[in-house]
């Protein structure tokens, strides 16, 4: 089975192969085209769609699905995976929150699942509120390069408690639902 990860971002890989290893020798890939003892995940660079910073959970369901789909147009692979990360706001919260969402898909069925949720700090929102993007502000912040392709900006709100590709692992895991359970 050949699974296409709709980015170059090494941690949205390790996600998707962190959703697939949980899996190994247990029924979860028996409902997944392709061969489900051979398990080959890749990178592959594709566009979301979408802003570069997601607003919302429905600009950011839309990359994610943007990102499977893209990788499906390939013709390369029995899975598309997209993970998009963005910011939005909860009924009944204050404040602004990281999300993530992800989307699994063979051409036929999409699943959807979310990560994690995180409020970011206020000053940080204030930023993002104002035009700019999480990644940069974080390593803004942090006074650092690349913390989108580390633990990211969950591992550092965390302290290191819960990292990116963990979180994403779980949006991942929530995307394969309808391939892997009787219920959908």
């Amino acid at each position: 089975m050949r699974v296409g990860v709709g980015s170059g971002n090494p941690v949205k890989r390790r996600a998707v192969e962190l959703a697939f290893e949980s899996s190994r020798g247990d029924a979860l890939v028996d409902g997944l085209p392709g061969d489900p003892t051979t398990v080959s995940i890749e990178s592959v660079p594709v566009r979301s769609g979408v802003s570069e910073q997601p607003t919302g959970h429905a600009e950011t369901v839309a990359g994610a699905e943007n990102r499977s789909e893209a990788v499906l147009g390939t013709d390369e692979y029995d899975i598309g995976v997209g993970i998009e990360g963005g910011v939005a706001r909860f009924d009944g919260t204050e404040g602004l929150f990281l999300i993530m969402w992800a989307a699994v898909s063979d051409g036929s069925r999409t699943g959807r699942g979310a990560g994690p949720s995180l409020e970011l700090p206020a000053d940080i929102a204030a930023r993002i509120d104002a035009g700019e993007e999480l990644g940069p502000v974080m390593d803004d912040v942090l006074d650092t390069t690349g913390i989108a392709k580390r633990g990211g900006a969950a591992g550092a709100l965390t302290g290191g408690r819960v990292d990116r590709a963990d979180a994403l692992a779980s949006a991942v895991a929530g995307a394969l639902g309808p391939f892997v359970s009787e219920l959908y």
